[in-house]
């Protein structure tokens, strides 16, 4: 495959490291002249200050799209428009709108669209949609999760802390991929309360958000993502009548990744419980890029695709209104 990646910042370098020996980097992009240039120099590819002199001037098969939410939307379309398959990262446009365009023109250039949600190819998460999906735990009654970290000084002039940049602040950044990994296990919402605040950042989008989601099978759903958690946390806990799975950590500074898997005891006590830990070297970004290569060469759905992408942004323009009317929102 050919790939040109646009954004070359911590993401873009990511997913430029995930690629295989078998994939050809040919040109990337970047409004940084001198962040591109230094992208350029370390992976041997052309460098464009322009995106559409590089959808111009390039044979790429993919481009891989990384850049603030803002300009998410029209440089997507526009590589749609040239004929290449997309990778964009989370969120698919700075809102619920802009998705939909975003599939609109997915469907007319008859285009493949994948969305960055890399947390779904973690080993914990893998291995607990695999005991899953063979009835591991039962019939699905509830999940739990939460997922934050504490911020670092100078967040609020960060792009992540503006408005007009994001299109909104923790919901968006840590909040999508609860949310995704939510319907991934529970299946469609028909049902959102939430509720947002910025309780510490002076900022002016959202440093905490809490969710309450209800799917169309009536599976409970309690999130909370949050920029004051002052360490890094991640859990996502999924319960049945047979048992649970709870995954803990992501690697990093978010600590070892686990998943516990506990099995009901039919006579009751503590449950049967599994302990499954994976290597700390976050291996999610090179599972991601081969199911999206594998999905263009043999014609089926990447995991995260662009319907995935206009249904988290769907849900997450539900907890906004629903944060500024404190009504369920039905949707």
């Amino acid at each position: 495959m050919k790939i040109g990646i646009i954004g070359c910042g911590l993401i873009g370098r990511k997913r430029a490291i995930a690629l295989e020996s078998n994939d050809k980097l040919v040109a990337c992009c970047d409004i940084n002249e001198d962040i591109g240039k230094k992208f350029s120099n370390d992976f041997k590819c052309i460098f464009y200050k322009n995106y559409i002199d590089l959808l111009a001037n390039t044979d790429c098969d993919i481009i891989i799209v990384s850049v603030i939410n803002k300009y998410t939307k029209e440089i997507v379309i526009a590589a749609l428009k040239t004929f290449r398959h997309v990778l964009v990262e989370k969120p698919m446009g700075i809102n619920y709108n802009e998705s939909n365009e975003i599939l609109s023109e997915s469907i007319i250039n008859k285009q493949k669209i994948k969305v960055g949600f890399n947390h779904r190819f973690h080993p914990a998460i893998v291995k607990a949609k695999d005991i899953f999906d063979v009835n591991g735990i039962g019939k699905i009654m509830f999940i739990r999760a939460f997922y934050g970290h504490g911020g670092r000084p100078g967040m609020e002039n960060e792009w992540r802390a503006s408005k007009e940049l994001c299109g909104g602040g923790e919901l968006l950044d840590q909040g999508i991929h609860l949310i995704d990994l939510s319907r991934w296990f529970a299946g469609d919402i028909k049902s959102v309360f939430g509720t947002i605040s910025t309780k510490f950042w002076n900022i002016e989008v959202e440093d905490n958000a809490f969710m309450l989601l209800k799917s169309k099978s009536d599976v409970d759903i309690q999130l909370h993502v949050s920029w004051t958690n002052w360490k890094n946390n991640f859990q996502f806990e999924i319960y049945g009548t047979n048992g649970y799975l709870k995954i803990t950590g992501l690697g990093g500074w978010y600590g070892e990744e686990k998943l516990e898997f506990g099995k009901r005891k039919k006579e009751g006590g503590v449950p049967k419980i599994e302990i499954f830990e994976f290597n700390k070297k976050d291996i999610s970004w090179k599972n991601e890029w081969k199911n999206f290569k594998s999905s263009l060469i043999h014609e089926f759905e990447p995991l995260g695709n662009v319907i995935d992408g206009v249904e988290t942004n769907k849900i997450i323009n539900a907890v906004y209104e629903s944060s500024s009317k404190n009504k369920i929102i039905n949707l």
